[in-house]
């Protein structure tokens, strides 16, 4: 039988009696460094098709300044990267209702469980150890894909999932020197182990819908439970960037002002070869997907079909563009371009352009690429 560990993220300022400052343990607030879902993505540059060409994996150009992992839910489909966060409490001497249940569901099957809270990187990684494989002969660890340890990720917003992937990525990703001939040309990582996704809202709403819910994931604690053990990995693309983070669904690129009408922003994008913006004209928005939490803005779709076990990244820009009626009259439309492909580069003209990726708020001063990693991670569905 497996060892099944139940893995939730916390905060160094939790204290008994409730949630700490905003809610930190449920994921509704931006947290200290020690914070597993708030340290920042600064760390190394990482080496990483449209409809008309295709590049290999390479981050192209400098790291920008990167989003705080916050663990921060998305309350708006404006582009503005507002502050949104659950409002939901939760006790912080026990686990949440989901989590037991899970627990107990998976005890019944006979099961061995952990239930682990984990306030930082450290802690995340000291529970990933456990899914590590033997030392190959190159020195490189790998997961081990016979192992008997299976991870379930309590998460109260995608944020939380991406900061353990994040986590799962710096811990088996080999350094570019290191490459071992046997990995993909296509990818810079071996397959991560699977996780479960334990939502722990099941009754969540809303019009944007978070990833266990796009990507029809169970909610039910006990049906979580049963396809951990019985279900099949459902390998999913993953986005790398070369700022050292992850993208699981998308971001959202753009700013309003506090009327939450959008503010006009320039930036070069460019997937693969294509160029869908040279950096002259007004943008109000850019969404780079993954999966579909960002197909819409308002009324306007921006993307048509994300697919997040294609192979591909969907790029979009929304461009207002000026045209006038038969009669000579000025008037605004909304031009939004498409491309498809495997590495997207955005390069702002001026200022800071905030942006949220997987809910979490970032601002980007800097050029900032990401690229596809083809079915690098799984989750555990029936």
């Amino acid at each position: 039988m497996y060892d099944v560990v139940l893995l939730t993220l916390g905060s160094e300022r939790d204290a008994p009696g409730g949630c700490g400052s905003g809610g930190a343990c449920c994921g509704g607030a931006a947290e200290a460094a020690t914070d597993p879902t708030s340290q920042t993505d600064n760390g190394q540059t990482d080496t990483g098709q449209t409809d008309t060409g295709s590049t290999s994996p390479t981050g192209t150009g400098q790291a920008a300044t990167s989003p705080t992992e916050t663990g921060q839910a998305e309350t708006s489909q404006s582009p503005q990267a507002q502050a949104g966060g659950d409002t939901e409490r939760c006790a912080t001497e026990r686990p949440r209702v989901p989590v037991l249940a899970c627990a107990d569901a998976l005890n019944a099957r006979g099961a061995r469980v952990e239930m682990v809270t984990a306030r930082s990187d450290a802690e995340i990684d000291a529970v990933l150890a456990r899914l590590d494989g033997p030392v190959r002969p190159d020195g490189l660890t790998w997961p081990d894909p016979d192992g008997k340890t299976r991870l379930i990720v309590a998460t109260a917003n995608d944020g939380q999932l991406r900061a353990v992937l994040r986590r799962l990525v710096r811990r088996y990703a080999p350094a570019p020197s290191k490459r071992p001939a046997d990995l993909p040309g296509n990818r810079t990582l071996p397959d991560l182990p699977p996780v479960g996704v334990l939502p722990l809202d099941p009754a969540r709403g809303g019009t944007r819908r978070d990833l266990a819910a796009q990507l029809g994931l169970p909610r039910d604690p006990a049906v979580v439970a049963a396809a951990v053990l019985d279900g099949t990995p459902r390998r999913l693309d993953l986005l790398r960037n070369d700022g050292g983070s992850v993208t699981l669904d998308g971001a959202l690129l753009g700013a309003a002002d506090d009327a939450g009408r959008p503010l006009h922003w320039r930036a070069r994008v460019e997937v693969d070869d294509t160029i869908l913006t040279d950096g002259d004209e007004p943008l109000l928005a850019c969404a780079v997907a993954n999966a579909g939490g960002y197909a819409t803005l308002d009324d306007v779709t921006l993307l048509t079909a994300p697919d997040p076990a294609d192979g591909q990244v969907e790029v979009a820009v929304a461009v207002p563009v000026v045209v006038r009626s038969a009669f000579g009259r000025k008037r605004v439309r909304l031009e939004v371009r498409r491309a498809r492909g495997r590495a997207v580069s955005v390069l702002p003209r001026e200022g800071k352009v905030p942006y949220l990726d997987d809910g979490v708020e970032g601002e980007l001063t800097r050029k900032r690429s990401w690229w596809v990693e083809p079915g690098a991670w799984a989750v555990w569905s029936i």
